[in-house]
């Protein structure tokens, strides 16, 4: 009888561990296909995080105020680049939350008023400005600081601004980039909107078999499994997706379709491994897309105006860590556009030039001879203001030369600069020649004798069809435009000095005038 007692313990008891492992196990099998399914849960919930804001600081003082009253108003926005928002001191794009208060205080002060996508895109197609003193402040890539520091200030102030989301990268690596319920919030805020700033393309890869990275967006990419750079197909295919996910990716979040389009890491297209029909078939995708592309680092000066409309990109000024409101306002001094019959005195203002090239320090006392050019220098130009004559179209100079000898020294002008149709000129002791600038090498050139003297008066007259250019009185040939779009060759002036032979005589200007 015990000894079934005891069997019947043991049956008991094995029953009891064998109900135990397949309870156990059932558990473990349900925690294994539930795993994705939770993970799943929390990523999603993560992406759906709505942070606290921060409060906006306290206002100390009246901020910029001196510096407010001295701003120009400008006739066009200038467009401000900013990227994040926050305390991080490690990296110079981030702008601390007081000095953006502080910025946005200067801009409110010197009576700013701050731009929305479409009235900024609405002047672009139209060419009206929106008033006179205005600003469109955009932030890429859409970072946290954003919604937690940047959104209450600007609802302090009232303003509004624009982020160029990389929409790949939405709720990942979070706190960093924003959540889409965040963005949700502040677009129903009225004081922001979303434009387009890659699906996944915001990031440097491999260029060729060393390891050289670039922005993957402006560049083809190297195959490493292949050995191999992809070929213009590939890229341009890659890149027409990763537009359109972009696209997508925003109208999906019931969000209005973007107009404009920011460059990753700013990079110029002359910069790339693109060759010219790559380079043209990326602006080709883009203008088919978006009404105009932002870059921190054009080629040519693109502010907003009529030059940067006609061709499709803008030129932004950069604001860091370092930028104060003061420098803000300076900046804006520099970038607003100014009228031919503004420029009193060009010789004068040392602050106006900027030295073309290599040369050093240039400005007007080098070209007026109360400085003398670097050692090993044969040649030394500066552009006049190059951000604020972007659009100029018509315009009279007026210039005084001495000091030329020979064949080895000459003064130079250059019209339309920065355009694409620029005209050069050069006015040396016995000759002078115009010569036109143009895509692709085109243009022409154009010479005339000269009384032989050390000095020549010269005056050059631009229109948007013909730049004629007289010197003592008596006319040279003109340059005549081609079929090309008045704002395709609008731009400022810039003077240049040349002395190529052995002796350093160099020549100078003793006087300029712009009507």
């Amino acid at each position: 009888m015990r000894r079934d007692g005891l069997h019947g313990n043991r049956s008991r008891r094995t029953g009891k561990g064998r109900l135990l492992l397949r309870t156990a196990l059932g558990l473990l099998a349900v925690a294994v296909v539930a795993l994705p399914f939770t993970v799943a849960w929390q990523y999603d919930a993560l992406r759906r995080t709505v942070a606290a804001q921060a409060a906006p600081p306290a206002s100390a003082g009246a901020g910029a105020g001196a510096d407010a009253k001295a701003a120009p108003a400008g006739s066009a926005p200038v467009v401000l680049a900013y990227h994040d928002i926050g305390p991080d001191g490690r990296s110079r794009y981030t702008v601390s939350l007081k000095n953006f208060d502080a910025q946005l205080r200067a801009l409110r002060d010197a009576g700013y008023r701050t731009l929305s996508t479409e009235e900024f895109t609405d002047f672009l197609r139209s060419g009206r400005a929106p008033g006179p003193r205005t600003v469109y402040l955009t932030f890429d890539d859409g970072t946290h600081g954003l919604w937690t520091h940047a959104d209450p200030v600007l609802a302090k102030y009232g303003m509004k601004a624009a982020a160029y989301l990389i929409t790949g990268q939405v709720g990942t690596h979070r706190p960093y980039y924003l959540s889409w319920a965040e963005i949700e919030r502040m677009a129903r805020s009225g004081r922001w909107d979303f434009q387009a700033h890659t699906h996944l393309s915001h990031e440097r890869a491999a260029v060729d078999a060393a390891g050289h990275e670039r922005s993957a967006f402006t560049n083809r990419l190297w195959r490493a499994d292949e050995g191999r750079v992809e070929t213009s197909g590939e890229y341009r295919r890659r890149i027409a997706a990763d537009l359109g996910r972009s696209v997508r990716d925003l109208v999906a979040h019931d969000l209005p379709r973007p107009r404009l389009f920011a460059y990753p890491f700013s990079e110029r297209l002359d910069e790339s491994n693109l060759g010219a029909d790559d380079a043209e078939a990326l602006r080709s995708l883009l203008r088919k897309r978006f009404a105009a592309t932002l870059t921190n680092s054009a080629a040519r000066p693109l502010p907003a105006g009529p030059r940067a409309a006609a061709a499709g990109q803008v030129q932004r000024l950069e604001i860091t860590r370092d930028t104060t409101p003061a420098g803000l306002l300076r900046e804006l001094a520099r970038w607003a556009p100014v009228a031919p019959k503004d420029a009193d005195r060009p010789l004068s203002r040392q602050a106006h030039w900027e030295t073309t090239g290599d040369t050093g320090p240039a400005g007007p006392g080098v070209l007026t001879g109360d400085s003398r050019p670097p050692a090993g220098t044969d040649y030394v130009s500066a552009d006049y203001r190059p951000l604020a004559t972007a659009d100029w179209t018509h315009y009279r100079l007026r210039a005084g030369a001495d000091g030329l000898h020979g064949t080895s020294n000459s003064v130079g002008i250059t019209v339309r600069a920065g355009s694409e149709h620029p005209v050069a000129l050069s006015v040396g002791r016995n000759t002078a020649s115009l010569t036109s600038g143009g895509p692709q090498g085109t243009g022409e050139r154009r010479t005339c004798r000269l009384e032989p003297s050390a000095t020549h008066r010269i005056t050059v007259s631009v229109t948007p069809r013909q730049v004629r250019m007289s010197v003592d009185g008596d006319s040279c040939p003109a340059v005549r435009a081609g079929r090309w779009r008045v704002a395709e060759g609008a731009g400022g002036f810039s003077l240049g000095v040349r002395n190529d032979g052995p002796e350093q005589r160099w020549p100078r200007f003793t006087s300029l005038k712009v009507e």
